[in-house]
């Protein structure tokens, strides 16, 4: 891990799309190491327009063998479901996606079992797949995961429950400075920490003009699921996190300046 003591990002401006709910962790190590934090929150999140699939998974919550938590987001909103209803957050054995989720299950009382060795729903289901074979899991996730998780862990002998805890949207109002600073390449790095993030600022900019863009400022993602969307839609990628949680995006974004001393702005 680099050494953030010694303000490797001092004299950066770093945009962070991440909602202000979660964002904390991020803002705070990137601060560590010296940069300026300009927010943009590009997503926000809300409670399903329909949760009685939730409420009759959550009712039945003590009889899944499995619960499996893709996000922080998954944990929060269940949690906030099952306080409103009056249900301890008991059950069986719980997997989480990656650390920053282990964290926030834990802070809502649930005992992790499991966590993903590389970080992505993709590798959860894979590692876990004999586990799962004839076992009852509950999958909460939010409207714009799809259904391929929930085959995967179909395909391997799993009985899934699957249904929205959450929604995905945009906020109502970007802060036009912040887009025309962006738009003036007045920063350094736009953080990118989910698909959805990325896409709704592709939204508010336009149509191919983050792909100019990507000439004068660096793009990070936070893993390879959120690189990937950035890459179908034509947009440089320039910094990945081996780890997918806000201390390895900040490692990766510190590492990538500091192979590249002098680096700065183009006008």
């Amino acid at each position: 891990m680099i050494d953030a003591s010694a303000k490797p990002l001092a004299g950066k401006r770093i945009v962070v799309t991440r909602a202000p709910d979660q964002a904390g962790e991020l803002i705070r190590t990137l601060e560590h190491m010296g940069a300026e934090i300009i927010a943009l929150p590009s997503v926000a999140f809300e409670s399903p327009a329909d949760s009685k699939p939730l409420d009759r998974a959550l009712a039945e919550l003590r009889t899944f063998d499995w619960v499996l938590f893709t996000s922080q987001n998954a944990v929060r909103f269940v949690s906030l479901r099952l306080e409103q209803a009056g249900i301890p957050p008991v059950v069986r054995q719980v997997a989480v996606v990656g650390p920053a989720t282990e964290e926030a299950a834990k802070l809502q009382g649930f005992h992790v079992n499991y966590v993903a060795t590389n970080h992505t729903a993709h590798s959860l289901a894979k590692e876990l797949r004999d586990s799962l074979a004839g076992r009852r899991v509950f999958l909460p996730q939010s409207d714009r995961a799809g259904d391929q998780l929930a085959i995967a862990l179909r395909e391997g002998g799993a009985k899934v429950t699957d249904v929205i805890a959450y929604r995905t949207v945009a906020p109502e109002a970007p802060d036009q400075e912040v887009l025309d600073r962006i738009r003036a390449a007045e920063i350094d790095v736009t953080i990118f920490a989910s698909p959805s993030a990325f896409h709704n600022l592709y939204s508010s900019l336009g149509a191919g003009e983050l792909v100019k863009l990507a000439e004068h400022v660096q793009f990070a993602a936070i893993g390879p699921t959120t690189a990937k969307a950035m890459r179908e839609a034509g947009v440089r990628v320039h910094i990945e996190a081996e780890e997918a949680s806000a201390v390895g995006l900040a490692d990766a974004i510190a590492k990538y300046y500091r192979e590249r001393p002098g680096h700065a702005r183009q006008p």
